[in-house]
């Protein structure tokens, strides 16, 4: 089974989310569902859209509204509603991405997030810093006199995943094979769920798993100061079951990845794109937190994400029922001028306050947040100290498609050593 290209009619307008033109410059699309006021219906995934900062703010910090449809439907409703989406029939992805803490609700999800939770405050990331510094300085000594790079390829892909997986204890050299795998296995959570794409996502869960289970049993052999070897432990101690260790260990990792590289690559095309910004970054180093947020704000890595309402509601004046599927368009609440102002399109190193929704909200707001800010806070400042100039070498990058994600294929580069 093969779904249809999703390239719908909401309220008369065309909304494509596939096309070309989409991914290169979604924004028109997204003022014109905000424009609308009320959310309106895509047919293709049985959802209503939800574009306005409060309306997507609302329901992505509402409890009674859930990922899972467990909530209001009987198990063969559930089963039903995933044959017809294409999500049956790939067992490792059913067992482990599938079921995940990101997709889970109520006590379950609690129970996992708190076993996850105390390894990412503030305070454990801000000891992270060294590590990563160190990290990032080995990689730029490598590329700073290469002139011309692909900093998609040759930096920003080769932070994040580095970095999560020293805190999870994946050695280095197997970091790159899990990148590859995490992002086939994503790929699969966009609106194009093809046959294809499908057979791609079991096979990259199915070989993640089987390296899972060979560093889970190291881990326990030889436990080391690691969060695998935590994880471990919280199980043997009741509070997880093997199943689930799995695919917390998944998520994190998949999680440590591709929204991070995104949002670095969008994030220097912003910078280039306004230079003016870009320049006061530099006669201003401590922006660097709020450039950081506005990074996120500006181009939102994960612009979709789903929700179930539990109850009848009311969202945007309108009134639905128990079990209406909401997308929450978090790139279009992300520019909506009612809540950043009529310069809600310009990129601003130094935008204060920025409510921005980049990370989510309520009980699934994003656990590593702090890690992928402080990974960019060293890459960018890293660059800017050791950089007289960095420049676009192309005329202009091309961005990914779908409506999950947001971020540059590549961004080549041309660097000039200060």
């Amino acid at each position: 089974m093969a779904t249809a290209t999703p390239k719908a009619s909401v309220s008369g307008a065309a909304f494509e989310p596939l096309s070309s033109a989409f991914a290169q410059n979604p924004y028109p699309a997204y003022a014109a569902l905000r424009d609308m006021g009320e959310p309106q219906f895509f047919p293709d995934f049985d959802m209503w859209l939800v574009s306005r900062f409060d309306d997507v703010a609302g329901i992505a910090r509402d409890n009674s509204m859930v990922r899972s449809p467990e909530f209001f439907m009987s198990a063969e409703e559930v089963h039903e509603q995933k044959r017809l989406q294409n999500w049956l029939g790939m067992p490792h992805h059913e067992r482990f991405v599938q079921f995940s803490m990101l997709d889970s609700d109520g006590e379950v999800h609690d129970r996992l997030r708190k076993q996850v939770f105390r390894e990412f405050t503030p305070a454990f990331i801000a000891r992270q810093r060294g590590m990563i510094q160190s990290f990032v300085d080995k990689l730029v000594d490598s590329l700073i006199d290469k002139g011309e790079i692909d900093f998609v390829e040759d930096l920003a892909s080769q932070v994040p995943g580095h970095i999560i997986g020293r805190v999870l204890g994946v050695p280095d050299e197997d970091c790159p094979q899990l990148r590859g795998w995490s992002e086939k296995v994503v790929q699969f959570f966009d609106i194009n769920r093809t046959d294809e794409r499908k057979a791609l996502a079991e096979q990259a869960t199915t070989e993640f798993y089987h390296y899972l289970q060979k560093l889970m049993a190291e881990r326990r052999a030889a436990p080391q100061e690691d969060l695998i070897t935590r994880l471990i432990a919280a199980q043997d101690a009741g509070h997880l079951n093997e199943d689930e260790l799995v695919s917390t260990c998944m998520l994190i990792l998949m999680a440590g990845h591709g929204s991070t590289i995104d949002v670095l690559g969008s994030g220097m095309h912003a910078l280039l794109r306004f230079p003016d910004q870009m320049e006061r970054l530099r006669q201003d180093p401590g922006l660097i937190h709020t450039a950081i947020q506005e990074m996120f704000r500006f181009e939102s890595p994960l612009p979709f994400f789903h929700r179930y309402s539990t109850t009848d509601c009311v969202v945007g004046g309108r009134a639905f029922p128990r079990g209406t599927k909401f997308g929450l368009l978090y790139g279009a609440a992300n520019r909506d001028p009612w809540a950043f102002g009529d310069d809600a399109g310009s990129f601003d190193v130094g935008r204060n306050p920025n409510r921005h929704l980049a990370f989510g909200g309520g009980a699934h707001f994003c656990l590593g947040n702090h890690l992928a800010r402080l990974d960019m806070e060293v890459i960018f400042t890293t660059l800017i100290k050791r950089l007289k100039s960095i420049s676009l070498a192309e005329a202009e990058p091309q961005y990914k498609p779908g409506l999950s994600v947001r971020g540059p294929k590549a961004l080549h580069l041309t660097l000039t050593p200060a």
